[in-house]
């Protein structure tokens, strides 16, 4: 075992701080997506949200090695990252670190948050991507700048990628958020009301790698989706007015 994986597993415990893998049906790249996270934490949780391939199958391969949470049907990605946090949770944990199931992301970089985490206790990071790169397509671009604005106009506050999948959350200090979405969208509500409770937000850079079309598996629904998150968009602008605004000044005022 390297010095940097003995050194992130020692500051993920110290941290009380979990994986958490949420999948549906990406059980061509699953098992080597757990297999590689393993090694950098001890503590890994995968939420299985309704998959229909054989994705039960490769979650039992690693019974006594990881924490699995299974449900039936599927009911979206911010519904599995919340079952997620829920169970971290209730079995003590302070902090979960996302990374998506498909294989983008390196598990190596889980090493950057634990010590970016250890820096800045309670922060919420963020991994961010370079928005334009090889395999990366147009539509996921366009997304990503369209969140980052209107993210900026409800809080104040810039983000390189707010759509990124891989983050740390600091769910001790989240602690009685309450959440209206659950699929895409809710990774950038979450942004929002962390801005707006004005928890640290921290951008690190990271590796990514995107598979080329004919190998790419995305659940990403291009019209309902992006109109779910900019039915999203709308409210949180109104309510940033009546209560995101007041409440980053209030705190501000308080925290000094």
């Amino acid at each position: 075992m390297s010095k940097d994986v003995q050194n992130c597993c020692s500051i993920l415990k110290k941290l009380k701080t979990a994986v958490l893998i949420p999948t549906y049906n990406n059980a061509s790249t699953l098992n080597s997506v757990i297999s590689s996270v393993l090694n950098y934490c001890s503590d890994v949780i995968v939420v299985n949200d309704g998959s229909t391939d054989n994705t039960e199958s490769i979650i039992a391969e690693y019974k006594g090695r990881i924490h699995a949470i299974s449900y039936s049907p599927n009911k979206g990605k911010g519904f599995a990252l919340r079952a997620g946090f829920a169970y971290a949770a209730k079995n003590s944990f302070d902090n979960v670190i996302t990374i998506d199931s498909d294989g983008q992301h390196s598990a190596a970089d889980i090493l950057l948050f634990a010590e970016t985490a250890q820096e800045n206790p309670g922060a919420l990071i963020i991994g961010s991507r370079k928005l334009v790169q090889e395999n990366m397509g147009g539509k996921s671009t366009f997304a990503n700048r369209f969140s980052n604005f209107w993210f900026l106009v409800q809080t104040w506050k810039k983000l390189p990628d707010t759509q990124s999948g891989f983050r740390l959350y600091p769910i001790s200090t989240m602690r009685g958020m309450r959440f209206i979405t659950r699929r895409y969208e809710t990774e950038l509500e979450i942004l929002v009301l962390s801005a707006w409770r004005r928890i640290r937000l921290i951008p690190i850079p990271i590796s990514v790698y995107y598979a080329p079309p004919d190998e790419k598996v995305s659940h990403f629904r291009p019209f309902h989706d992006f109109f779910r998150i900019s039915v999203l968009n709308t409210v949180l602008v109104i309510f940033s007015i009546v209560y995101g605004y007041p409440s980053m000044l209030i705190r501000k005022i308080f925290q000094k």
